[in-house]
């Protein structure tokens, strides 16, 4: 089989497993015609699209691809394998279906590192009543009105998008549109369209906060999910690598994209986001800490892996949400309305292992920033992150990030690229 032959079937298998789960496939910007082929064909059985993931990891050495496009590919197989069996009602354990979709191995996390960070974080808060008083407290003097929701996320978006466009440039015609949801298991979602253009949902059942909003804009749209889809459609899907039209839950194309989208927001702005922030806030009238905030994250950063934990508690340990419930609210100091939030994401079939992609992405890839020489070095790696087709094994085979195959400086927005912007 060759490669165009293969990478054709690939994208018809991915296709075939929103028939079973909608929304399995996030976003799909390739040849309409395929898609209509799998919606009008037979509700596929989903063990006969496991199958045909193994059959096609079979045939891969065989279909001239390159090496890096080859194990791309192959670990997204190996994931559609899972999917499909999972899908059959095979039982798979759950650290053993993480490490399917995702390419990492999981455990959980150390509650001696939470308890230094509740430490720390009450150094940044301190005063009479319990630490999760005071944190409460904090989020609901932080909180952004209703009315000046829209505002803030227009200002704090138009100001993001300026500085990705001097860094990580993007197509004159790239546009992002927010709107406002409800009914969600998630606090914001973007829906890449094609075409350089996204729909950001923000959920309207949680409340906003002016600490997260820029984190929340940056991991979305500028330099996150919207910036990293535009550069590989110009880049990877404008050189002929159509598995680039495809964006698969479960798959580690998610681990990598909320790794990078996690980590958006100091890439761009740099470690003093918040004195950035405060000045946008002063702007819209709204009295913001900023130096307060980025204490806080920092301190609350350790408390990572609550969530992945929480999840094993679930799935692999057989708890009940009554105790995963009171873990979440112990350790990551939540209300018992957003513990129960978070038990939605972690109870939904399609999203239950999801959780991982942010704690280990954000682990992985943040490791492999931060071993940059220089910032120049950094601001190349997450370049990288935004324009290639890595996968987390690709990273964790070249920790020193010199072994990671052929470098490739092409950027699909210099002006000294030959590359054409596909219309």
């Amino acid at each position: 089989m060759d490669a165009d032959s293969l990478v054709r079937r690939y994208l018809l298998l991915g296709l075939g497993f929103d028939r079973l789960e909608e929304g399995f496939v996030d976003a799909f910007t390739g040849d309409p015609a395929l898609r209509r082929q799998v919606e009008n064909a037979p509700k596929p059985d989903p063990r006969e699209l496991a199958r045909t993931a193994r059959e096609l990891r079979g045939e891969l050495p065989l279909s001239g691809l390159n090496d890096e496009r080859a194990h791309f590919i192959d670990v997204h197989l190996r994931a559609l394998d899972c999917s499909g069996r999972k899908f059959a009602g095979d039982e798979i354990g759950f650290v053993d279906e993480v490490e399917a979709y995702f390419d990492v191995r999981i455990s959980k996390g150390n509650e001696d590192s939470y308890s230094d960070a509740h430490r720390r974080m009450n150094d940044v808060l301190p005063g009479p009543g319990s630490l999760a008083e005071r944190v409460q407290t904090r989020r609901k003097a932080d909180e952004i009105p209703a009315a000046k929701l829209g505002e803030c996320v227009d200002a704090m978006s138009s100001a993001l998008r300026d500085l990705v466009r001097g860094t990580f440039p993007l197509p004159a015609s790239e546009t992002v549109e927010y709107e406002v949801v409800g009914d969600k298991p998630w606090s914001g979602f973007n829906y890449y369209l094609g075409d350089y253009r996204s729909k950001v949902a923000i959920n309207s059942d949680l409340p906003q906060f002016m600490a997260n909003l820029p984190r929340l804009i940056a991991h979305e749209s500028y330099p996150g999910h919207h910036t990293e889809h535009c550069r590989k459609e110009a880049g990877l899907v404008g050189a002929g690598q159509l598995e680039q039209t495809l964006f698969l839950v479960n798959t580690p194309q998610c681990l990598m994209a909320e790794g990078l989208a996690d980590l958006a927001l100091e890439a761009i702005v740099g470690p003093n986001w918040g004195h950035w922030a405060q000045e946008i806030y002063a702007d819209l009238g709204l009295d913001f800490d900023g130096e307060k905030a980025q204490r806080l994250s920092a301190a609350s950063g350790q408390l990572i892996s609550v969530r992945q934990d929480a999840a094993l508690m679930l799935h692999d340990e057989g708890r009940s949400h009554d105790d995963v419930s009171a873990f979440l609210e112990r350790w990551s100091l939540s209300t018992p309305e957003r513990a129960r939030q978070s038990l939605r994401f972690l109870s939904s079939p399609l999203w239950r292992a999801y959780t991982s992609t942010y704690v280990e992405g954000y682990r992985l890839l943040g490791g492999w920033l931060d071993q940059a020489a220089t910032e120049s070095d950094r601001r190349d790696r997450f370049r990288r992150l935004l324009d290639e087709p890595l996968v987390p094994s690709s990273l964790r085979s070249a920790p020193g990030g010199d072994q990671l195959g052929e470098v490739r400086r092409l950027d699909p927005f210099d002006s000294a690229s030959t590359l054409e912007i596909p219309r």
